[in-house]
């Protein structure tokens, strides 16, 4: 698959539609640059604007933005409730798909160096991109905002990483770097400005002072309000969502605003989210009270509902989640993205790929698929309420294994690409040789890798159809013996692949284990399908 960075550059106009449309035009016309989202704030007179491409692409896609914003911004006449420094205030580089935090630190680089020699004006580096401990903060290069910037470029501690010292007036100064995914996330209140702001010194980090921090690791936050709808907001960045997540900040701020009798209503994400975040949260409120969800599309819908992600304007996850923008625009290359007749014709096709491996993941997720039919089949109804916590432990694995599973259909596929790829390698000299070989056995172990992981985890699965071919609806006797079959056929598949790619590895250690491990996997299938099958034939209709 391709690299792809994200890049998420904020401009400090919020209000002038020509010039925000200008600027996402810039971005959009750049060959390689997919604009996702553009997320104008009129209170806080910025723009923010997320977009998607390779490394080399989205550098130039931040400069063709930088060009226009040149033009058309006067920081001079800039007045925003956010904090600013410069016309592009900020422009981070965040690692995708395929790409290293060291390959976005070099689009940092480059795309500040290139600003300054371009448009003459000074440009710090921040995040993992800092050269120097002091700026790894943004709001620590950032402090005293636009106004300090003539003072602060004349102190030595304050020199720019690149271009001059010199305050350029219409512009201001730029910060870029390199950083994990940043969630920028708002919980509305109705009070005033100053009494969200209390808030947020309460939850964020950095606190009041260093011997007042904040409870929230990881979480930058300020209280503003939005004239244009009546409200105040504890306005957070999320730094790093695993460390702290969406639904303990929105918690933590319920908490302190009930203390203070203030009423929460909803919240608000700026730009993007990824899907992990959502799916983070769902897990909490499903735990919390005790739901039983399954669906994705449900599990996102239950977070817009608790959070309140819709209360100021409509929260649409196709438009929202940066997995969902993505994936829509390679849909239609994905095996599983083809109805059943084309993926059929694409099988029978003369072609390599797709191949056993494929049609091996597509019994197994089938499979899995029967296994969490038979459990929805046997859940929710008068008669087997009995079986309700049984069924609520035995679903769950089904449906993962299914959504997993089915992506293997695509990976399969690919997975020998790693060696094709090695086999085009020169081979001219010694060491040519030596390199394209030892690619070539990287990429067979790769291929190898996909089958195994198959079987790993249609392996976990025959506890729990076991206990399903005890427990379930009998009138779905039939459909879980189709289940058993699929996946010891899904296994059978994976065995043969394997041994085909591990006869040519030259790692006798690797190659013995992986023989070793797929073996029992198989045994275990063909024993576990026979046990299913006699368990079934014992119960009655």
């Amino acid at each position: 698959m391709s690299k792809l960075v994200e890049c998420v550059p904020n401009f400090s106009e919020g209000n002038n539609k020509e010039v925000i449309n200008a600027i996402g035009e810039a971005i959009s016309q750049t060959p390689g640059c997919v604009l996702l989202d553009v997320d104008a704030g009129p209170s806080t007179n910025r723009t923010v604007y997320t977009f998607v491409g390779s490394p080399d692409a989205v550098v130039e896609g931040a400069l063709c933005a930088a060009r226009v914003a040149f033009q058309l911004i006067d920081m001079g006449k800039h007045r925003g409730e956010h904090p600013r420094m410069g016309a592009l205030d900020v422009c981070p580089f965040i690692p995708v798909r395929n790409v290293t935090m060291e390959e976005c630190i070099r689009c940092a680089s480059l795309f500040g160096q290139q600003l300054s020699v371009e448009l003459g004006v000074p440009v710090y580096l921040y995040g993992e991109a800092a050269q120097k401990e002091s700026r790894k903060s943004l709001p620590a290069i950032r402090a005293g905002e636009y106004e300090a910037l003539p003072e602060k470029l004349t102190k030595a501690e304050w020199v720019p990483d690149f271009g001059s010292a010199s305050f350029v007036p219409r512009w201001g100064a730029t910060v870029t770097g390199a950083r994990t995914f940043l969630i920028a996330y708002n919980i509305n209140l109705l009070c005033t400005k100053e009494l969200a702001h209390r808030i947020a010194l309460n939850i964020r980090e950095q606190g009041r002072a260093k011997d007042q921090p904040g409870r929230l690791k990881k979480v930058q936050g300020m209280g503003w309000y939005l004239d244009e709808e009546n409200i105040a907001q504890v306005s957070t960045n999320l730094l790093d969502f695993e460390i702290t997540s969406l639904h303990t900040v929105y918690e933590e701020v319920c908490k302190d605003a009930r203390e203070l009798s203030l009423p929460v209503v909803g919240s608000q994400l700026v730009g993007l989210v990824p899907k992990k975040a959502m799916l983070d949260a769902a897990e909490y409120y499903i735990q919390k009270e005790n739901l039983f969800i399954l669906e994705e599309e449900q599990k996102i819908r239950l977070v817009v509902s608790r959070l309140g992600l819709d209360s100021l304007s409509p929260f649409n996850p196709q438009e929202r989640i940066i997995e969902y923008l993505v994936q829509s625009g390679q849909a239609d290359r994905d095996l599983v993205s083809k109805s059943l007749h084309a993926f059929v014709r694409a099988v029978g096709a003369r072609s390599a790929a797709p191949g056993g491996g494929s049609v091996s993941a597509a019994m197994s997720a089938l499979g899995a698929a029967l296994g969490c039919m038979v459990g929805l089949m046997s859940y929710g109804k008068r008669q087997f309420e009995a079986l309700e916590l049984v069924m609520r432990k035995l679903i769950p694995p089904f449906h993962q294994a299914m959504n997993e599973l089915i992506v293997m259909v695509d990976t399969d596929s690919l997975a020998f690409s790693s060696y094709m790829d090695a086999m085009k390698l020169p081979k001219n000299t010694p060491e040519e040789r030596e390199k394209r070989t030892a690619a070539m056995q990287q990429g067979l172990k790769k291929a190898v890798g996909v089958p195994f992981s198959l079987a790993e985890k249609v392996n976990a699965l025959w506890p729990m159809l076991k206990e399903m071919a005890q427990y379930g609806n009998v009138a779905c006797k039939s459909d879980l013996q189709v289940a058993a079959k699929a996946l010891e056929a899904g296994v059978f598949g994976a065995y043969f692949n394997m041994v085909t790619n591990l006869k040519d590895v030259t790692d006798e250690a690797f190659r013995m284990e992986m023989h070793g491990r797929v073996s029992s996997f198989l045994a275990e299938a063909q024993q576990s399908a026979a046990l299913v099958l006699e368990l079934l034939e014992s119960r009655g209709r």
